[in-house]
């Protein structure tokens, strides 16, 4: 089984997909305001709106990313300035991880496996 698509709830479509093509290194002049989908290898991200308003203020969602180094996109979203909560950090587990959130604040994690000496 393989995970297909994770769809991101929104009230504004044009604005969460254009953060995430941003950050995902993916060009496109879709202008779609109701669906909009991005894909990636292997998984569809989706970002729509189904005509009702979302009034969520704490989102239940967290996106990780596996990137090839965590460290050189920190220094791209520096240069982006999009806001890092928690810059690249070793973790227990062996990933190192950077945090931040979309514009809808929903946890969006990038993550590295730094090879183990």
């Amino acid at each position: 089984m393989i995970l297909g698509e994770v769809c991101l709830g929104t009230n504004d479509v044009i604005r969460l997909a254009d953060f995430y093509r941003k950050i995902l290194y993916i060009s496109s002049d879709c202008k779609d305001e109701v669906h909009q989908f991005i894909i990636t290898e292997g998984t569809t991200l989706t970002v729509y709106n189904d005509g009702t308003i979302k009034n969520n203020p704490s989102p239940n969602i967290s996106l990780a990313f596996t990137v090839d180094d965590v460290d050189i996109e920190y220094e791209r979203f520096i240069k982006l300035e999009i806001p890092i909560l928690d810059g690249p950090t070793l973790q227990p587990w062996g990933a190192k991880n950077m945090h931040f959130k979309d514009p809808d604040g929903n946890d969006i994690y990038f993550r590295s496996f730094p090879e183990q000496k």
